[in-house]
């Protein structure tokens, strides 16, 4: 554990030290967030503000994992290669996430990026890449359920849930990623969590990559906190989201994982029920309601008089009590 923190400060200084550079060339490429015009009035100022943040989160993970790994990475050994395949999520939907927001600056549908249904197709094979990659060379395909000594193994249904985890992991953090500061001090404390599972595991290489991304996840927000001179993006909320899923999964404590981001479910599911609600009514009055004031979650309270500011640091404290509970849990 000693060491995954000196690697959690190691990575913390890396990205520091090059925020800056980063963001003033992202300045004078003219990489700046487009606002959507159906969000918040206050939000309207952000125009213009550089993104593809994650990459300052993304790269020196990589760096630092795959120098520090590289006789690991290139031994015999299953537990020691273990390590390429939450390198390679994170390499892999940061690719997509930079794609998307490049399309969103520069691309055809200049604000929006990427369709939705691309999206996801995307992702579903990328997904399906890595379920399989867990399922038949790391042979992991069990689920430890709280209170059961035994982990329960699963048959070839492992593969599709699999699936299921990542994405709905990398999107859950893709759409909490809407305020200053929000989705990295929430990703950062939900690979606390699962730093510390790894940990109790005894799946060291795994512990310390989890520590180097909460260290580089803190210091990209020392340039995301509000106001905020950088965003994630889709490079790093994406990135972020999937490889969570897959630490979840190395871990076999996937099913604790909506526990350990509860921030991000609530997000989706605000998102889900305004969505359904609207449509419902529409075709029942004709006339669509609304239960939030707006979706997802974190704009409802914003229209109800909390300043952005309040929110992150209220559901940041949400967060961490939600990550000790999926500690305990993980601890029966």
């Amino acid at each position: 554990m000693s060491f995954a923190l000196i690697l959690a400060s190691l990575s913390f200084l890396m990205v520091v030290f090059w925020g800056w550079p980063y963001i003033g060339l992202l300045k004078r490429l003219k990489i700046g967030k487009p606002i959507r015009i159906d969000g918040p009035d206050g939000h309207f100022t952000k125009m213009g503000t550089p993104t593809m943040g994650g990459v300052l989160i993304t790269v020196p993970v990589l760096l630092i994992t795959l120098a520090l790994n590289l006789y690991n990475v290139l031994g015999r050994t299953v537990l020691g290669r273990s390590i390429l395949v939450p390198m390679g999520v994170l390499l892999a939907y940061g690719v997509l996430g930079a794609c998307d927001d490049m399309a969103g600056v520069r691309g055809l549908r200049r604000g929006e990026g990427f369709t939705a249904r691309f999206k996801i197709q995307i992702e579903m094979v990328l997904s399906l890449i890595i379920a399989l990659a867990i399922y038949f060379p790391l042979d992991l395909r069990s689920i430890a359920v709280p209170g059961i000594s035994h982990r329960i193994i699963m048959g070839p249904i492992y593969i599709p849930i699999a699936m299921f985890v990542i994405m709905g992991s990398a999107n859950a953090a893709n759409l909490t990623d809407g305020l200053d500061g929000l989705a990295g001090i929430i990703m950062a404390s939900a690979f606390v969590a699962y730093g510390i599972i790894a940990h109790l595991q005894g799946q060291i290489y795994l512990e310390r990559f989890c520590f180097t991304v909460v260290g580089a996840s803190f210091a990209f927000l020392w340039f995301n906190a509000h106001p905020a001179e950088l965003f994630m993006g889709d490079t790093g909320s994406l990135s972020l989201g999937a490889t969570l899923g897959v630490v979840a999964l190395m871990t076999g404590q996937w099913l604790i994982l909506p526990i350990v981001m509860l921030v991000p479910v609530a997000e989706v599911l605000s998102d889900i029920i305004q969505i359904g609600y609207f449509k419902y009514t529409k075709k029942k009055y004709g006339e669509g309601r609304r239960v939030f004031k707006m979706a997802p979650l974190h704009h409802h309270f914003e229209l109800l008089g909390w300043s952005e500011t309040q929110v992150v640091q209220r559901f940041w404290l949400v967060q961490l009590l939600a990550a000790m509970a999926g500690v305990a849990l993980a601890l029966l």
